[in-house]
C-alpha cells in the first residue's frame, strides 16, 4: 500500500538547533569585539604608560667593620641581627700598648711646655743681661773718656789708660754675645706663644696620635643598622682592613630593578614606581621613584666581559640596571632584606625628567661622626696637659 504526498501541504520548520548556534556565534563575536575595544583603550590608556619587571631585586649599603690598627680581641658587642647605633662599640681590642704609648706621648708634651717656658724665661734673661751690659760698656767708655785727658797731664798713666781701654773692649765683647744669645733664643720663641710653639705642636701632634690610636682599640659603628656576617673570634689578632663583620642599614635599602633595553625609551630620572615584594605580596605596595638609569649594561662591567667576534653570535636583549628609591616611611612599616625579589612598575607617563643626571650632588650623599668625638677628646687632653704645665705662664 503506498501513501500520496500532497503538494500543497507546508514545508516542516527550521530545526531549533541551528537558530541557538547562531545566536552563540553571534554573542562569542560581540564578546570578541568589546574584548578588543576593551583592551585596545586599556593599552592606549594605561598600558603604554608602564613599564615592568621582576628582574628586580633589594639592594643596600654593606658597612664593613675593620680595624684602623692591629690589635687583640678581647670583647665582642654585637653579633647578627642585633641592631646598634652609631658610635656603639662592637668590638673592643687590647688597649694596654695603646695606652702605654699614649702615657709616654703626654709625658713628652709636659716636658716640652717646661723646656719651652725655659726659652721665654731666657728671652726675658737675655733682656735684662743686655741692659746691664749697657750700663757696663757706658761706665767703661766714660773712664777711657775721662783718662784720655788726664794722660798728658801725669795724672793718669797710659798703662791704666790701657787697661781701661781693654775693660771697654772686654764690655763692649759681653754686649756683642748677649745680644747673639738673644738673638738665638727669640728665634725659637718669635712670634709664637707656648700653646703653638713649634717645639710644643710637634709634642702635641704626638699626642694627638697616641690617643687615637687607644681610641681605636675601640672600634665603632660608623651608622645605625643591623649586624650581618660576623667573623671575628676572641683572641683572634686582628689586621688594619681586616673586615671583622658587617652593618647594614636597612632604611637605606633602594631596589635594582633590570630592564630590557627596549624598555628604556621613554625612562626619565624622577618617574614614580609602584613596588611589590614576594615577601609581604601584593597586599603591600611601596611607592618609590626612579633615581638613575644605569650606564651600561650588566655584562659591560662584568669581571669577564662577553665577547662577540665569532661566528656563531645570537643577538640577545640586554638589560641595564635602573635604581629605584624606596620611601623610608614605608620600609620602616614593612622592611625588606638586601636581595629579596621585587616587582616594579614605572609609570612613564611624565617625559619632563631627564635621561641623566644634570648636575653633581651639592652635598656628600653619606656621612658618620661617629669618630669626631675621638679627635674632639684628643684636643681636650692636649688642652689640659699643657695648661697644666704652663706655670704663670698664659
Amino acid at each position: 500500500m503506498t501513501t500520496a504526498i500532497n503538494p500543497n501541504a507546508a514545508p516542516a520548520p527550521a530545526p531549533k538547533a541551528v537558530n541557538k548556534r547562531k545566536r552563540a556565534l553571534t554573542i562569542l563575536a560581540l564578546v570578541v569585539v568589546v574584548a578588543a575595544i576593551a583592551w585596545t583603550l586599556w593599552y592606549l590608556l594605561v598600558a603604554r604608560w608602564h613599564e615592568s619587571t621582576d628582574d628586580a631585586y633589594v639592594q643596600g649599603n654593606v658597612v664593613a667593620i675593620t680595624p684602623q690598627t692591629a690589635g687583640t680581641v678581647v670583647s665582642i658587642g654585637a653579633d647578627d641581627g642585633m641592631k646598634v647605633v652609631a658610635g656603639q662599640v662592637l668590638v673592643q681590642l687590647d688597649p694596654n700598648d695603646a695606652r702605654v704609648a699614649y702615657e709616654q706621648a703626654a709625658a713628652n708634651l709636659a716636658n716640652t711646655v717646661r723646656q719651652v717656658r725655659g726659652l721665654y724665661s731666657a728671652v726675658d734673661q737675655n733682656h735684662a743681661e743686655i741692659a746691664a751690659r749697657r750700663v757696663a760698656v757706658d761706665k767703661a767708655r766714660d773712664d777711657v773718656k775721662r783718662r784720655s785727658g788726664l794722660v798728658a797731664t801725669g795724672a793718669v798713666s797710659a798703662e791704666e789708660l790701657a787697661h781701661a781701654q781693654d775693660e771697654l773692649t772686654a764690655a763692649e765683647a759681653a754686649l756683642a754675645s748677649a745680644g747673639e744669645n738673644l738673638s738665638r733664643n727669640r728665634a725659637l720663641v718669635d712670634a709664637t706663644t707656648i700653646q703653638d710653639q713649634p717645639q710644643v705642636a710637634a709634642a702635641a701632634a704626638q699626642v694627638r696620635a697616641a690617643y687615637l690610636n687607644l681610641q681605636r682599640m675601640s672600634i665603632v659603628a660608623p651608622v645605625s643598622g643591623y649586624v650581618a656576617k660576623r667573623s671575628v673570634q676572641l683572641g683572634q689578632r686582628v689586621q688594619p682592613g681586616t673586615t671583622l663583620m658587617t652593618v647594614v642599614p636597612l632604611e637605606q635599602v633602594w631596589v635594582e630593578a633590570n630592564f630590557k633595553e627596549t624598555q628604556l625609551a621613554k625612562m626619565r630620572i624622577g618617574q614614580p614606581v609602584e613596588l611589590h615584594s614576594d615577601l609581604y605580596g601584593k597586599d603591600v605596595r611601596y611607592d618609590g621613584k626612579l633615581v638613575s638609569l644605569g650606564l651600561g649594561t650588566g655584562s659591560a662591567f662584568a669581571l669577564l666581559p662577553a665577547q662577540n667576534a665569532s661566528g656563531n653570535w645570537i643577538k640577545i636583549v640586554q638589560r641595564v640596571p635602573v635604581r629605584i628609591s624606596v620611601d623610608t616611611a614605608q620600609l620602616k612599616d614593612h622592611p625588606l632584606r638586601l636581595g629579596l625579589s621585587m616587582h616594579t612598575d614605572v609609570n612613564i607617563r611624565d617625559q619632563d625628567g631627564a635621561l641623566l643626571a644634570a648636575a653633581p650632588p651639592a652635598k656628600p650623599l653619606l656621612t658618620t661622626d661617629a669618630y669626631a668625638r675621638q679627635l674632639a677628646e684628643a684636643e681636650a687632653r692636649i688642652d689640659q696637659i699643657v695648661r697644666d704645665n704652663l706655670g704663670h705662664r698664659g
